[in-house]
Order: C-alpha cells, then sequence, then structure tokens
C-alpha cells in the first residue's frame, strides 16, 4: 500500500511541479492584496499563503485544494485589528479560532458540507469565475488602485465593481495593455493541441513562459516614455536587507490579550467564517476534480484548524481553503496535494532568495493568467446544463452567481441556500399526495392518496385542499402506501372528520394510522383544552 502510494506521488509529479507553479503565481500577488485590505502587515498575507500551503497542505486529505488568506475574512480582520487594538493581539484571537476548528473536526462538524445544494455550488463556480474576470479587467488594462483579492462589490478605492470598469478608462496604460495581450496570447496558444502535440514544448508551463516574457518585456519597455511601467504596476514582495531583517517580518501574539473577552468574539466569527468558507470551496473543489476524490471534511476542519494556530504564533493572516487557487491548481493539471505543499515552499524560497526579481513581475501577467481561470470556472456549457436541470437548479444558481458579483462570496452562497430550501419548501409543500375525482356506482368521491412521507412541511398544503373540499362530497384519505406521517398531519386530518361533520361531507380514512405512529394519536382540541 505505501509502495503504491509512493509510487503515485512520483509519477504526478511531473504534473503537480508545473500546477505548483501556477498556483504560486496566483497566490503571491493574492496573498499581498488580501493583506493590503486587511490593514494587516504585507508580509503576514504571505506568512499565511506559506502556512495554507506546507502545513494545512500536509495535514489535508484534499487532492486538489489551496488554502491560504481568503478575501471572505479581509472584512472581518480589518475590523478586529481596529477594534482589538493592535495586530500583535489580534494574533491571539486566531489561535483560539484555530484551536475552535480543531475541536470542530474532532466532534465531525464537516458534516456540514454535504448539506450544501450542488446548484448553489456550481453557482459558487461561476460567480467567481464572472467575478475574477470582472476584477481582473482594471490590472489587465494598467490600474491597480484596488488591490488583488478584494472580492467585494464595494471597493477599497472607492469604486464598485462595475463603476471600476468605467473609471479605469481614464488611467489606461499602453505598457500594461501590451503585456496583458501578449500573455492572453501565449496561454490560449499553450492551451491548445498545437503545442500539446509538441513534446518538449509541452514541458513548459505556460504562465511560467508568461511571467517570463512579462519580466523581459518590462525591462524593455524601460526605455521608451509612453511603455515604461511604474512599481504601480508591478509585484510588491517585502525585500529584506539581511537575515535580522527577514525575520522581523514575523509577529509574536500578546499573550496579555487572553483576558479580554472580545478577543473570544473574534476567535469564534473567524473560527465559523473561515470553517464555512473552507467546507464550501471543499465541496467546490470536489467538483472540479477530474477523478472525483471527495475530500475528508473533518480532516480538513483540523487540518485548517492546525493552520490558523501556526498562523497566530507567527504572524500570519487568519488562512481557509481557498477557490480561485484551487481551481487554478485543478486547471494547471494538478494530481495530488504535493502540488499544494510545493506552492508553499516556493512562496517560502521566493521571499527569501528572489524577492527583488519577482518584483520586476506585471500586475498585468498575472491578471492575463487569473482571466484565463475565471473564464473556464463560468465557461457556458455549465449554464447550459445549469438549465438543462430546470429551474430547480437554475434559480438558486443563477441568485448565487448575481448575490456573489453584487455582495460578496458569503452573501451570495447565503442568498442560493435561502432560495435552494424555499424551492424544496415549496416542492414539498405541492408533492404531500395525489388528488382525483371517481365516480362510483353513481356517486362522485374525492380520493386523496398520501405519499410515502408525509411531514410537517406539508401542513399547508394538506390543510388548504382539505378546506377547499366543497360541501357534501364523499372523501377517501388513503394512507396505504404511506410509510410515515408527522403528527401535525394527523392532527389536521382529525380536525377535518370533526369539521367534515359540520359541512355534510363524508370522510373514510385507509391504513391512516396502521403502522405510522406506535400509538393511534389522541386529540386534542385547542378550544376546550380537553383530550
Amino acid at each position: 500500500m505505501n509502495s503504491n502510494k509512493k509510487f503515485n506521488f512520483l509519477a504526478n509529479l511531473k504534473y503537480d511541479i508545473p500546477s505548483s507553479i501556477v498556483v504560486f503565481l496566483v497566490a503571491m500577488p493574492l496573498c499581498l492584496g488580501i493583506a493590503l485590505a486587511s490593514g494587516a502587515p504585507l508580509f503576514s498575507g504571505i506568512i499565511g499563503g506559506i502556512i495554507g500551503g506546507i502545513v494545512v497542505g500536509s495535514f489535508s486529505g484534499s487532492a486538489l485544494g489551496v488554502s491560504g488568506p481568503a478575501a471572505g475574512l479581509a472584512v472581518i480582520v480589518l475590523n478586529a485589528i481596529t477594534d482589538l487594538g493592535g495586530f500583535e493581539v489580534f494574533l491571539v484571537a486566531v489561535i483560539i479560532a484555530g484551536i475552535i476548528q480543531l475541536i470542530m473536526g474532532y466532534v465531525k462538524a464537516g458534516i456540514i458540507a454535504y448539506y450544501f445544494p450542488s446548484s448553489v455550488i456550481h453557482g459558487m463556480l461561476a460567480g467567481i469565475g464572472i467575478l475574477i474576470i470582472l476584477k481582473q479587467i482594471p490590472h489587465a488594462l494598467g490600474y491597480d488602485k484596488d488591490p488583488e483579492g478584494d472580492q467585494s462589490f464595494q471597493q477599497i478605492d472607492g469604486e464598485n465593481t462595475f463603476s471600476e470598469l468605467i473609471n479605469m478608462l481614464q488611467y489606461v496604460h499602453p505598457g500594461v495593455v501590451v503585456i496583458t495581450v501578449i500573455s492572453l496570447f501565449i496561454l490560449i496558444l499553450w492551451d491548445s493541441k498545437l503545442i500539446k502535440n509538441q513534446k518538449y514544448l509541452a514541458l513548459i508551463p505556460g504562465p511560467l513562459l508568461v511571467v517570463a516574457s512579462g519580466i523581459m518585456l518590462n525591462k524593455f519597455f524601460a526605455g521608451f516614455d509612453d511603455l515604461a511601467i511604474s512599481s504601480d504596476h508591478l509585484v510588491s514582495l517585502p525585500v529584506a536587507s539581511s537575515a535580522e531583517e527577514f525575520l522581523s517580518n514575523f509577529t509574536r501574539p500578546d499573550f496579555n490579550a487572553l483576558t479580554n473577552p472580545q478577543v473570544y468574539i473574534t476567535a469564534i466569527v473567524i473560527a465559523v467564517v473561515a470553517s464555512i468558507e473552507t467546507l464550501l470551496s471543499v465541496e467546490a473543489a470536489d467538483k472540479l476534480d477530474p477523478q472525483k476524490r471527495v475530500t475528508p471534511t473533518n480532516r480538513e476542519l483540523k487540518a485548517q484548524g492546525i493552520g490558523n494556530i501556526v498562523a497566530g504564533f507567527i504572524g500570519g493572516l487568519p488562512i481557509t481553503q481557498v477557490i480561485v487557487r484551487s481551481s487554478a491548481n485543478q486547471q494547471a493539471g494538478g494530481k495530488s496535494k504535493a502540488s499544494t505543499i510545493i506552492h508553499g515552499f516556493l512562496l517560502l524560497g521566493s521571499v527569501i532568495l528572489i524577492p527583488k526579481l519577482l518584483n520586476f513581475i506585471p500586475l498585468g501577467t498575472l491578471a492575463a493568467i487569473l482571466l484565463l481561470v475565471g473564464y473556464k470556472l463560468t465557461r457556458p456549457s455549465l449554464f447550459k446544463m445549469m438549465y438543462s436541470q430546470r429551474k430547480g437548479q437554475f434559480i438558486p444558481f443563477l441568485v448565487t452567481i448575481v448575490g456573489i458579483i453584487l455582495t460578496d462570496l458569503l452573501t451570495g452562497i447565503a442568498l442560493g441556500m435561502v432560495v435552494a430550501i424555499f424551492i424544496i419548501l415549496r416542492n414539498n409543500y405541492k408533492i404531500p399526495y395525489k388528488m382525483r375525482e371517481e365516480n362510483l356506482e353513481g356517486k362522485e368521491e374525492i380520493v386523496i392518496v398520501l405519499s410515502e412521507d408525509v411531514t410537517f412541511l406539508n401542513k399547508a398544503s394538506i390543510q388548504k385542499s382539505l378546506e377547499q373540499i366543497p360541501d357534501g362530497k364523499s372523501v377517501t384519505i388513503d394512507a396505504s402506501n404511506t410509510h410515515f406521517i408527522h403528527f401535525d398531519v394527523f392532527e389536521i386530518i382529525e380536525d377535518f372528520k370533526i369539521n367534515a361533520i359540520s359541512r355534510g361531507i363524508q370522510v373514510t380514512l385507509v391504513d391512516l394510522y396502521k403502522d405510522k405512529q406506535q400509538e393511534p394519536i389522541q386529540h386534542f382540541s385547542l378550544a376546550n383544552g380537553k383530550n
């Protein structure tokens, strides 16, 4: 068994190493952008990405999931740092949040993941895809005031997702546009059969070639006034001049804050939001997996908990599994969690060895990579598939997409969930029974055949139907095919039997009480309080 695992690990490295490079390139600006949006030290985002890759990746059972700082936590982190009085105090809340997640894993809270409807998960993927495209268009054209990783409708730069598309037209940078167009051309070409059929060319990861081209074009454009790209449009990694300065980027938590009740409230909020976002991303990543492997959700919560504990101790942002990085991993051909772990080591190595080189990468180059990721997440075939599954699936799917674009990730998912639950309730309301009219021996009779399971969700529908039966009719309520009837439904039928006497309705019950409950119902009248 172990030898097989080792063999699979080695065999997958030819896929996992290139994909880890892609994830690294996508993750790096996102880590920095989310740190900026969170009001935290820039290096805390990189620390979060490193821990998400190496620590969480090592403990996780997810084949394609990639963890790191999450945009969904940015506002929470920003407010918490201000309310708690400092980043060092906030780190204590991150440690406690990790402990809570660890406990959640052991009490098997991961089962929550299995209650997210597939329509909402598909809507999440498509919504994130559209959002990536909308958010990356300004970066692709040279407007970088709104940081990478900002997924909210209302942006930090004072614009919103759509007004930014108009605002950016005042700041279009020719050099960035040229680099973006060339980057997109290379990526599309490298994704075509023409390159894939070339054995040696196919070994070169397209995104890596794009980044190398972007750096060279950036250096070349420096000699032209109109095309020269300033540092505002480049990756901005912290550069340490010595080992001592590098180590100073790691922040220690202030454990004196353990007496502050607000720290524990913040920890609970982070634990709950991070866990929900993680479980949603787990479900989405599993749906993207061509091998359809199933991630053990309780193990994932434990891994996230360990990651956040470590992050809190060394000055990292809180982390979750993140669908943008996970989808980039899958699309780049990742086969196992080795790609996640390697991307963490690449982040670590880059900030130690080559931060100056990475700071020559144009953000337009990375925008091109993300634009392609976004397109693949929101491909037209997904919309066709969901539309073919009728309104019950398509409407929650659509609501989730619109909600994510116009609010934020978690709010959009919550809206999709509400609509999905409403449709489930509506369907339960409509299908607890079949009702037909029969003419037996010249006598008209209404027959109500109850379905296999009749729950309290069906109360309103059954109540309304019984009220609408005309006076003087004969009614048969047939429960011969029913295995379960909720007590509340029994009560409604009993009340109808009493009311039917005054309405001249003759009621016949078939197998209503047989094996439906342990004992026959005792009718209780609220009118007089007697059994």
